[in-house]
């Protein structure tokens, strides 16, 4: 970490999507803010340069999901390993689900997990508050407790509630309030104990699937609770084409819902699994050819706010087992930015608009003043070559898992300098 109080960053692109900014400025940093765009005030003297000549400049990313698995399993990850693969990934905050072990239910663990992470200093971690106590789906939690000890949105991580009436009840409790409920839609009954998509593949391969209706249903149920309750929802982790087009329907009625995708649904399809590639384990599985089509178009649109990592790192063994008794998840915090400038590279939408997804559009999510450059604001920033090639390899990996389906892919677009809290945090 570079020590410095005054920060010239010049040359650079500018892209900053939540002040609508996107030109070539310089940008400068006091006392970690932003202190001054385009002209440096009076009497200003750098204690550091940085030519960002050719590189985009701009907000540190707001990553929506990704397990750092401190506390409780520290055997696959700690928060400093991950934040510093963060930091590498040019993401500046991170939301960690509350499946941690002790539960984030208490504000207790929950300000313990952003102390820390302050105190480690290469990225901030804001905890998921637990929308049920132990995340057993029947007794509402603390929730205003958790809210004002740093969690800025609820959500129930992977685990069921009991009922629809809990669900309502939950919800009706957080509108109260104004809180924000992260679901991630699945009803567990149509699961079962699938671990694929249900189609062609799963079938040839005689692996259990999980059916487009096991989403579908559950958004359904969500979005009548939503428009009953008034309570603002984010689905996270779409993965269906139909999932989609109802919640983009439900926006267009005014009930308060917003929704990310993980980076690797926008890449990869149930088609990757053929050889059982147990990197490719996913939950919510791959899904089709179309159903990548049409998340790809919803992030176009702008139906879909955010991308995230869903960063799940795991030890070997983890991934070395029969399939479907692997454990499901992608170490993903170093491709989350190379997987967004695809969706450049490739057309499907704008630098701006990936950006966007990046960075406002996630914090407007949390209701958090983050992902934005403006002056005054923390001076949270990412640069990055969108012309440097780099490749993904195990032993450049900073974060302590290495599962992921990407491993020896090239990307375009190499994070230069990440800086937090107008401290340079990382460097290539």
């Amino acid at each position: 970490m570079t020590p410095a109080n005054r920060i010239e960053i010049k040359n650079g692109r500018l892209i900053d999507p939540a002040n609508g900014v996107d030109e070539r400025k310089d940008l400068f940093v006091e006392d970690g803010k932003v202190c001054a765009i385009g002209k440096p005030p009076e009497g200003f003297k750098p204690d550091l340069t940085i030519d960002a000549e050719g590189q985009v400049v701009c907000p540190g990313l707001v990553d929506l999901s990704a397990r750092v698995r401190e506390p409780g399993q520290e055997h696959k990850a700690t928060i400093e390993s991950e934040t510093r693969a963060a930091a590498k990934g040019g993401i500046t905050t991170i939301c960690c689900p509350p499946d941690t072990n002790p539960i984030i239910d208490t504000p207790a663990v929950a300000s313990m997990i952003y102390n820390k992470s302050m105190d480690i200093g290469y990225a901030r971690i804001l905890p998921i508050g637990a929308l049920t106590q132990g995340l057993e789906g029947s007794q509402l939690s603390e929730m205003v407790a958790l809210t004002r000890a740093e969690c800025p949105v609820l959500s129930n991580a992977y685990e069921p509630l009991a009922n629809t009436l809990v669900e309502r009840r939950a919800l009706e409790y957080a509108a109260t309030f104004g809180i924000t409920v992260f679901i991630r839609p699945e009803d567990r009954h149509l699961r079962n104990n699938g671990c694929v998509h249900e189609g062609l593949i799963c079938s040839r391969l005689g692996l259990p699937g999980i059916p487009e209706a096991a989403e579908s249903v559950a958004v359904a149920r969500d979005l009548a609770l939503a428009d009953h309750t008034r309570c603002t929802i984010h689905f996270h982790a779409l993965s269906t084409a139909r999932a989609l087009r109802m919640i983009e329907g439900a926006q267009k009625r005014g009930v308060p819902i917003t929704a990310n995708v993980a980076a690797h649904q926008l890449h990869l399809t149930e088609e990757c699994i053929e050889e059982f590639n147990s990197n490719c384990h996913v939950i919510p599985p791959l899904r089709t050819r179309e159903d990548l089509k049409q998340l790809r178009e919803g992030i176009a649109r702008g139906t879909i706010k955010a991308i995230c990592s869903d960063h799940q790192p795991h030890d070997s063994d983890a991934k070395q087992a029969p399939f479907p008794s692997t454990a499901p998840g992608i170490s993903s915090l170093e491709t989350l930015l190379g997987l967004t400038l695809e969706l450049v590279d490739e057309g499907i939408i704008e630098m701006a608009d990936a950006i966007a997804r990046l960075t406002s559009g996630p914090a407007e999510v949390l209701g958090l003043p983050l992902g934005q450059l403006g002056v005054e604001a923390d001076a949270d920033i990412c640069i990055f070559d969108p012309k440097k090639s780099w490749q993904l390899t195990t032993e450049t990996m900073l974060s302590a898992g290495k599962n992921t389906p990407f491993l020896d892919r090239e990307f375009t677009g190499q994070v230069t300098h990440t800086l937090f809290q107008g401290r340079v945090v990382y460097k290539a």
